[in-house]
């Protein structure tokens, strides 16, 4: 009798034993670092999360993007204009002045006020100018933020007395990430610690202090820059120097046991771009058909041969703005997660 009380104690122990176990796993916390180069669309992706997890925005967080939504409004008609005068196109008679002030006027260097309406007619004037439109077309040649049409275009309603920016319009403004930012949600049993670091140069130093304890390292590489130099060098592309930096981050030791998942991001903007702007542009090897499946198949090539860790890296083509297909992406890479998580733990 004794020593069948014992046997089912020590079966109940073991019992319970698991039964924490299995608990603590499905309570644990995973670390999300994003990493890749400026403007490829990582603090995007941490707005999804907030919007998709943490009840999105709202109202007076909305209002507080105004000044930036402004700025990169204002700012990317002023860089426009500059670049028109720079390359010498011609614009369309009456309007020389109005592009010169753009130009030049140091007030608006560093536009943050809300639009009067006289400038967004102005805005809206400019933006119809062939000139303008031809200079646009070769922004390759000179730094205009992503979200300069999407701004020009809305103008309108931007400057409107009772404007409220909507998600979309903060998902698309451009505020350059500097330092450590951190998104802590919760999704079913599991809680995630999304990490967002700057991704220009001068911020790059900043990285190690987040690489401990990393469940996933999530590259993202924005498509669309292939033709695009960086920021802080003029004379790199911007592709290259992603390529670049994904052998690097591959293979450091910090993320021996962390998965990689690589996201192709601006899918929308690359689709459009492929079909006037060959990939010779930032590949001149590539021999291949200018089509979004055979010149993104390259560029996703390109990086599995960069890759040092010699490890199963999970590839997505995504667009950051659009909320749905971001939620489908985050079911994909949770399941990715929390497989490997059950199999370094031993709970499969």
């Amino acid at each position: 009798m004794g020593c069948g009380v014992s046997v089912e104690e020590t079966r109940n122990h073991e019992i319970e034993t698991q039964l924490q176990q299995w608990d603590q796993e499905m309570h644990r916390e995973f670390k999300l670092l994003l990493l890749g180069t400026g403007e490829s669309g990582k603090s995007t992706l941490v707005k999804q999360m907030k919007i998709l997890f943490l009840n999105g925005y709202t109202e007076e967080e909305l209002r507080k993007f105004k000044p930036v939504i402004f700025n990169n409004c204002v700012s990317s008609m002023r860089t426009l204009c500059a670049a028109c005068l720079h390359m010498r196109i011609p614009v369309a008679p009456g309007h020389e002045e109005a592009v010169t002030t753009f130009a030049t006027d140091p007030a608006l260097q560093n536009f943050s006020d809300p639009i009067p309406p006289e400038m967004a007619a102005q805005i809206k004037t400019l933006w119809a100018d062939p000139g303008i439109r031809a200079c646009f077309a070769r922004s390759a040649e000179f730094q205009l933020l992503d979200c300069a049409q999407y701004y020009i275009e809305n103008v309108d309603r931007l400057a409107s007395a009772d404007y409220v920016p909507t998600q979309d319009d903060v998902l698309r403004c451009r505020v350059k990430t500097t330092g450590i930012h951190e998104l802590t949600f919760k999704d079913g049993n599991f809680t995630y610690r999304m990490v967002d670091v700057g991704g220009q140069r001068n911020e790059r130093r900043k990285w190690l202090h987040c690489f401990q304890d990393v469940t996933a390292v999530l590259y993202v590489v924005a498509l669309s820059e292939y033709d695009l130099r960086l920021y802080e060098n003029d004379e790199t592309n911007r592709m290259a120097e992603s390529l670049r930096l994904f052998k690097e981050v591959s293979g450091l030791p910090w993320f021996r046991n962390s998965q990689i998942i690589l996201f192709l991001n601006k899918r929308d903007t690359f689709e459009e771009k492929i079909t006037h702007v060959p990939l010779t542009a930032g590949f001149p090897e590539y021999t291949g058909h200018n089509t979004f499946a055979e010149a993104s198949e390259y560029i996703k090539t390109q990086f599995m041969n960069m890759d040092s860790s010699k490890k199963h890296i999970f590839t997505h083509i995504v667009c950051a703005t659009d909320t749905k297909i971001v939620k489908q992406l985050f079911n994909d890479v949770k399941e990715i997660i929390i497989s490997n998580a059950a199999h370094t733990t031993g709970g499969a």
